[in-house]
């Protein structure tokens, strides 16, 4: 049976981070040794992002909060808020996300109405709270009280493809299944400041995004889809299990991101890929370069250039996940879902086009997925413009003078 995603939409909270203006608030920071100040600066600089996004308006410059908990303006300092404070954020604004992010998938789904939802799916490690994101979506949206809701929680980067993966499930199982699937990280309530490289690396790289996805097997005359889900496959490297994790702490959740998890990637991508290629024998040993597109998780720049040496991949082909890092930072979850939302933006040719694409995360796990965008989709109007909540990029850019904030996930 044949898997479809029928609409993918992203969504990012309202206030910028501007990497040079957050590198010099994290390099100005009084508890900084001179190693860790340069370090700040050289990850800052080398991460390959210009803007970012947070759910905490607080964290920006012009400031002006009475009490602030994350970001004192009128000093400069960042602040160590408790992980319980953190994470009341998180409830109120993640949630704001997922609802937005569902409602938008929805919106642009002609032929299912929210009482065709079946199965709804929500993913997020950046936060916990119970009634969770799946039970705020039912119920902002309206969706059919009876849904079958799952919630796959604290996974990291790679989990938005388990979450198709088991849409995919259930459409074969059902034909008349309509699964919905959301994924909302809000890294940025776990920033910090600490000479710890992996904590600077985090706050150099990660931010806040959502993205979500109808999914279904349902044939809609007229109305093509976007996507075939193809195939899926999980791998576990034979090394990395300490140099990639997620931890939580009394001052947020704390993360691991050691310095050889490229080399990591470089070593064993090829292997990690073979499963999923070979479940097409036209694919196996064909030159990576000859599949069309490739959507890989934006994990970091250094991940980005050894995947696109050890597979021999064009600068078009990495272009997708490059534009994403560099307008959004790492997402987590989120942040793959963006890079194959700026695939399918691409002008389409005369016939499908193969996707395969791969997330990393904690284990260190590499999930991998292979898609075929279908050809000649449905033109939509253009109000998705930069995934954002409704205002001009560039108008938000000029209003939002910003301080930095990240976290692992």
């Amino acid at each position: 049976m044949t898997v479809y995603l029928r609409s993918l939409e992203t969504a990012v909270p309202p206030t910028v981070l501007i990497q040079p203006e957050a590198r010099d608030v994290f390099a100005a920071q009084p508890g900084l040794s001179r190693l860790g100040a340069r370090l700040v600066s050289t990850c800052f600089d080398s991460a390959g992002i210009d803007t970012r996004y947070t759910a905490v308006e607080e964290l920006t410059t012009d400031g002006g909060v009475e009490n602030p908990r994350f970001f004192d303006s009128a000093t400069g300092l960042l602040l160590s808020p408790s992980t319980k404070v953190r994470n009341d954020i998180f409830a109120t604004e993640a949630t704001k996300l997922f609802v937005e992010a569902a409602r938008k998938a929805l919106d642009v789904s002609p032929g299912i109405d929210l009482l065709d939802i079946t199965h709804l799916v929500t993913v997020s490690c950046t936060g916990f709270f119970n009634p969770g994101p799946d039970y705020k979506i039912v119920r902002a949206l309206g969706l059919n009280p009876a849904v079958q809701r799952y919630h796959l929680g604290f996974m990291g980067c790679y989990a938005a493809f388990p979450a198709l993966r088991a849409a995919k499930a259930f459409c074969e199982a059902d034909p008349d299944a309509v699964v919905l699937v959301v994924c909302a990280e809000l890294c940025t309530l776990h920033v910090r400041t600490s000479n710890d490289p992996d904590t600077i690396m985090g706050s150099a790289l990660f931010a806040d995004g959502a993205a979500a996805a109808v999914v279904s097997a349902r044939e809609i005359p007229g109305e093509p889809a976007l996507l075939r889900l193809d195939h899926f496959e999980t791998v576990l490297t034979p090394v990395g299990e300490e140099s990639m994790a997620w931890n939580i702490g009394d001052e947020g959740f704390e993360m691991v991101l050691g310095n050889y998890v490229p080399h990591i990637i470089d070593d064993h991508i090829v292997g990690a890929l073979e499963p999923l290629l070979s479940r097409e024998s036209s694919l196996l040993g064909l030159p990576y370069r000859d599949i069309r597109h490739w959507g890989i998780h934006p994990g970091g720049r250094s991940i980005l250039d050894k995947v696109q040496s050890r597979l021999d991949l064009t600068d078009e082909q990495l272009l997708p996940a490059r534009e994403t890092l560099r307008n959004y930072g790492n997402m987590s979850s989120a942040t793959v879902l963006f890079v194959i939302r700026h695939i399918l933006d691409l002008p389409s040719v005369d016939e499908d086009e193969r996707i395969c694409s791969m997330a990393f995360g904690p284990g260190l796990t590499v999930e991998t997925a292979l898609f075929t965008k279908i050809r000649n989709p449905r033109e939509r109007d253009g109000t998705r413009a930069a995934a954002h909540t409704g205002a001009d990029t560039d108008t938000d850019l000029k209003a939002c003078s910003t301080l930095p904030v990240s976290a692992w996930a």
